[in-house]
């Protein structure tokens, strides 16, 4: 294989992974904790969009587990956008087992 073989592939490759990586930038991933008191929406890119609190939360005195569940919200989104973007890395062929990204 030649250079210029290298050198085709190679951009192909970096125009799928980026193609990818856009496709995941526009999802909206759903977190949720507390059995689902508490759901937060989260864009590909990490960015917090919108949050659910269920009413039955905002009893003075259960603010402590509202912060919590929050926290556990945003976490679960984050997990899941994570395995989202593992899993369309999967599809793009030439990238070694556990390669993430960004590189």
């Amino acid at each position: 294989m030649n250079i210029n073989q290298l050198m085709k592939q190679a951009q192909s490759m970096q125009k799928k992974v980026a193609e990818m990586q856009e496709k995941v930038e526009k999802m909206e991933i759903i977190g949720t904790s507390g059995g689902g008191l508490v759901s937060l929406a989260m864009n590909g890119k990490g960015e917090a969009k919108t949050v659910k609190i269920d009413k039955s939360l905002f009893a003075p005195d259960d603010s402590e587990i509202l912060e919590d569940l929050l926290v556990a919200a945003i976490n679960d989104a984050k997990a899941k956008i994570d395995d989202k973007m593992n899993s369309e890395m999967s599809g793009i062929g030439g990238l070694p087992p556990g390669f993430k990204l960004p590189f």
